[in-house]
């Protein structure tokens, strides 16, 4: 017997369909999906026959949960070079959504992380649910928010991006719009109703037919004081001013920050505050191609995945251990260049 191709690719009147085809690992994403979606993406966008791109994951549990990071685990254990090309596939392919000339409605219903928001969250139209929940999980595995995510947060109002990547949170729905990752709600009933009028409907008069007003956003009412938090380049100021607040939701958020990855905070604090003074996702991109290599030979990606993933055991031991711990030239050798092996991005 053989197994289904990971990606679905079909037509429905001038619409084109991406259907990820993982439900059992909630869509992740592999390197074979990278290139089937980059040839069709490429392929449709010289066919005048196709007006609209509709992407959405097989399955009830989302869209996609990510990269498949078990894979790059195995790689960075053995030393390899897979993992790193993935990723400049990976955000190649990201830049490539941002810039596509034709309509790309993403439904990000259900669980979308990480990898999925790359192929998402920087699409023209990008549709959420009441059964969204969107995220950048990535401190809580010795990484950074990547795919972009750096830029995505980095440009969320106020400080709410920062809180989002410093405690690898996630949100629904109204949070979603609220902070820049999606644009229009539909009630996950209507969507094959959404997806049929897409066939022979322009995308944005097919959006509007379904969307209804967006969930209120916790993250905007949060702002009376996340946003004076979360200021500065200063992680462990940052944990300082939450705890002083007194605030429940400060607290909580105090308490996650200092269970990620020290090394991985910090690094990730300082790659947002030069993403926000980007105005193109490619040159974000380029930063996170460099960080990402630096974590793939890092001992907290290897433990944060097998204590998060593998092992299951939720117990990571990081090295360092602590916020205090982790010096500015730790943190400084991460954005040092990596020669022959830059992205190169931004020079296109």
């Amino acid at each position: 017997m053989t197994s289904e191709p990971p990606v679905l690719l079909h037509r429905d009147g001038h619409a084109a369909h991406v259907v990820l085809n993982r439900p059992r690992a909630i869509n992740a994403l592999t390197h074979e999906m990278v290139g089937i979606i980059t040839a069709a993406l490429e392929e449709w966008r010289e066919d005048d026959t196709v007006r609209t791109v509709v992407l959405t994951g097989a399955g009830e549990r989302g869209l996609c949960a990510g990269g498949d990071i078990v894979a790059m685990w195995r790689d960075a254990k053995a030393g390899g070079t897979e993992a790193a090309a993935f990723w400049a596939d990976e955000y190649r392919l990201n830049a490539l959504i941002a810039s596509y000339p034709k309509a790309y409605v993403a439904i990000m219903d259900g669980i979308v992380l990480g990898g999925g928001i790359g192929l998402s969250a920087h699409a023209p139209q990008r549709v959420v649910t009441e059964r969204s929940a969107i995220g950048m999980p990535e401190t809580g595995i010795g990484f950074l928010p990547d795919v972009g995510g750096t830029y995505l947060l980095s440009h969320a109002p106020g400080e709410t991006g920062t809180h989002l990547g410093l405690t690898a949170g996630s949100v629904g729905a109204g949070d979603a719009i609220a902070i820049g990752f999606a644009d229009h709600y539909v009630p996950s009933e209507r969507l094959p109703e959404l997806v049929a009028a897409l066939a022979t409907t322009d995308a944005d008069e097919a959006l509007a037919a379904f969307e209804q007003p967006a969930p209120p956003s916790p993250l905007d009412q949060a702002r009376t004081w996340l946003d004076a938090a979360y200021d500065g380049d200063d992680a462990l100021a940052i944990v300082g001013r939450l705890r002083a607040l007194g605030i429940e939701d400060a607290t909580r958020a105090a308490d996650a920050i200092e269970a990620r990855s020290p090394t991985s905070v910090k690094v990730t604090l300082r790659a947002l505050r030069e993403a926000a003074a980007m105005d193109r996702l490619e040159p974000a991109l380029d930063l996170e191609y460099r960080l990402a290599l630096g974590f793939h030979s890092s001992h907290d990606f290897v433990e944060g995945v097998r204590a998060q993933v593998v092992d299951k055991d939720r117990d990571p031991r990081w090295r360092p251990a602590t916020l205090a711990e982790v010096d500015d030239a730790a943190v400084e050798a991460y954005f040092a260049p990596v020669g022959a092996r830059e992205l190169g991005l931004a020079a296109r």
